[in-house]
This record gives structure tokens, sequence and C-alpha cells, in this order.
């Protein structure tokens, strides 16, 4: 009987493009990339997205004993725009419902939007998901409707993802029965 690998649900903006760090002030380790995915329209904005992205997070998440799923409002883009400039295979993507709300104001349950969607996808499968936007309602709202452990870390939109991020991951992927550890 083999046991599938943990799913490691991505965010984009955020965890691996700190887009809240001072606008002048690339982190260390980051290359920034200039961007028209279909969202930004060129004739809405005059220059193209501003990406700042570290080329080790790719190698780096591939070798963690996790499946790698985009989660992510870049959508199927981020196998365009995203996993070239990491060094990430093109990777399955949460395609989100056409009516997903895109404010935790939206949900009865004050969740993040992508939450309930993360638990569908996963069907039970243990999953660590990392997104700058992640709060005790949603981890409440995973421990009673996802069937596995699942670990929710945040990650700082002014830092991105670091290596304590990347060991948080590597630690409970060993086991994942445990709770999870504190963000």
């Amino acid at each position: 009987m083999t046991t599938a690998r943990p799913l490691l649900f991505l965010d984009v903006d955020g965890p691996l493009n700190p887009y809240a760090a001072k606008p002048h002030r690339r982190p260390d380790g980051y290359q920034t990339h200039r961007m028209r995915p279909t969202g930004w329209k060129a004739h809405e904005r005059r220059k193209p997205l501003r990406v700042w992205l570290n080329p080790t997070h790719g190698p780096a998440l591939l070798a963690l004993p996790f499946d790698l799923v985009w989660a992510t409002t870049w959508g199927a883009e981020a196998n365009e725009w995203i996993g070239p400039c990491l060094g990430l295979p093109e990777l399955p993507v949460i395609e989100w419902h056409a009516n997903s709300q895109r404010s935790r104001e939206g949900t009865p349950d004050g969740t993040f939007w992508k939450t309930h969607q993360i638990v569908e996808y996963a069907a039970g499968r243990p999953f660590a998901w990392i997104d700058d936007d992640i709060h005790p309602h949603d981890m409440q709202y995973v421990a009673k409707h996802h069937d596995g452990p699942a670990l929710l870390h945040w990650i700082s939109p002014q830092q991105g993802l670091l290596p304590h991020d990347l060991d948080t991951l590597a630690v409970w992927s060993k086991d994942p029965t445990k709770q999870p550890l504190p963000w």
C-alpha cells in the first residue's frame, strides 16, 4: 500500500513575491521581474507588474517531500510567469470557483475565501498551505472540515518565504499527525 505524499499549497503574492516589502528595497536574494499577466492590463498601468522572486525557492520547494499545487489568484498563469523564474515544473492549479469571494467579509464564517476550496481540493489528504492571509478562523475551519492532518503556515508579505519557513514545512512533513507549529 502506498501512501500519497502530503500536498503543499503555494500562494504567490506574499510567500514567493514579498510584495509588501519596501517598494525600492528588494529583499536579499530576490530578483526583479516585470510581468503582464492577464489581470494586469497594459492600458490600465504604464509599467508591467513588478514581481520579486528568489530563484533558490524553486529547488528548496522541490526538495521537500510534498506534491506542490498552486493556490493563488495567478491561477494557471503561475505556471507561465512564476514557475519558470523559480525553476519549477508545471504544477497543478486550484481553479477558483467563479463566485469565490475575495474578502473575509464575504464568507459567513470569517474564513479566507480560499480556505473552503483548499479543503475541498485536499479531500482528506494531508496538506500544508503557505499564504500571507491565514488566520485562526481558517485553522478552525480546517480542523472541523478536513479529515486529514493540515498545517496552515502564515508567511510575512514583507519578507516572503524564509529558511525557517522551509524548516517548519520539512519538520511537519516527517510527522503530519503532530500538532501544527505555531506561526
